[in-house]
Order: C-alpha cells, then structure tokens, then sequence
C-alpha cells in the first residue's frame, strides 16, 4: 500500500497538472505491471535484477522532468501576472515516460519485499495482501487525493508537481547508495516546494514593476 500509495499521488498530480490526460495513470500502470507480472512468475529472481540501476536512472529521468516543470511554472506565474493568456505548452510530452518511470520502481521496492514475506508453501497469501493494500486501497486513496487537486491554479499545480518529482529523484539518489526512509520524501518535498516557489517568483515583481 505504501508504495503504490506513493506511485498514484504522482500520476494523480501529473495527470491533474496536464489538463486531465490519462497518461500518467497509463504509465504508471505499464511501470508497475512491467515488475509485478514477472515477480509472481519467476519470484525470487526478481530480486537478482539491477535495483541500483533502475533507481539511478528514474532519479536522472525526474530530475530532468522535475527541472522542466520549475522552468513551466515560472513562465506560468509570469503570464498570470501580465494578463497574457497562458500559451499551450507541451503539458503531456514526457509525462508518460516520468509517470512510467514512477511505476516500475515503486514495484521493485514492494515487488523485494513481496518475495521476501512470501511462505514456502505458495505466493498465493501474498498475491491476496498485494491486492487489498496495492490495489484496493490505492484506488480509493488516489480517488480522495483527484478531487482535492483539481481545486488548485495551474501554476500552483506545476510547482507542486515540480517539487513531488525532485523530491522522488532525491530520494532514489541518495537510496542508491544507502537505505532511506520514505519519511526522507516530507522534508524534502517541502524544502523544493519553497525552492520551486521562490525560482518561480524571483524577480518577476521587478520585471512588472519595469513594463509599467
């Protein structure tokens, strides 16, 4: 639950962020069905796969992406104070690739752990906790979460998803290299949230203060 918990906030927030696209949940679907399929047909083997790997490279994926939507939220915040209606950017290009990326690590973290609790005697008890918490419980949570998002400005909304992907890719950096709790994501996220906002408003005020 915790870890799909996780994947469907970002594919909620990414999938609110770019007008409604179903993208996201698309991807992070694919992401978590590309692990969880193999895991209970061949267990154990799963856990010989290149975590560290995976890990580095969907960091270095949203980053980039992360650093994209900073750059989108300013131009964003910079319209909404002109009054220029805000031009149609390519709110969907990658956000497939991102959402995809969220998925497939967030199921290796639980498929290890799955393989791990499974008894000798079957992997059925497993498949069955796997369902209730990843499945069930993810899709009321992530139900809660849309209506609450759709309530937020677009450019709030980039900046609140700019800040969640490099908080993600923080977190699988420095998980890379020694084990970190999922607690690592809520100082973080706040500490890029208030980075996003600051970047995203640094010296608009004077460039407005300029052009009158």
């Amino acid at each position: 639950m915790l870890e799909m918990s996780e994947a469907a906030a970002v594919s909620v927030i990414m999938s609110s962020e770019s007008g409604g696209d179903k993208r996201p949940y698309a991807g992070t679907a694919l992401g978590v069905i590309t692990v969880m399929v193999p895991t209970f047909l061949i267990g154990s083997y799963i856990s010989r796969l290149p975590l560290l790997y995976v890990r580095l490279f969907s960091a270095t994926l949203l980053l980039y992406f992360g650093i994209r939507l900073a750059r989108s939220a300013r131009r964003s915040i910079i319209y909404q104070r002109k009054g220029f209606p805000q031009k149609d950017e390519e709110k969907t290009a990658g956000l497939w690739a991102a959402s995809y990326s969220v998925g497939l690590v967030e199921a290796f973290e639980a498929a290890i752990v799955l393989v791990a609790l499974a008894p000798p005697q079957g992997i059925v008890s497993t498949l069955y906790g796997m369902l209730a918490g990843g499945v069930a419980a993810t899709l009321v949570g992530a139900y809660i979460l849309k209506s609450q998002v759709r309530k937020m400005k677009q450019a709030a909304m980039k900046s609140v998803v700019s800040a969640l992907l490099l908080s993600f890719s923080a977190f699988w950096y420095t998980e890379s290299f020694r084990p970190t709790s999922d607690l690592f994501l809520l100082p973080a996220f706040a500490i890029f949230l208030v980075a996003v906002y600051a970047y995203g408003n640094h010296g608009i005020g004077k460039e407005s203060a300029a052009g009158h």
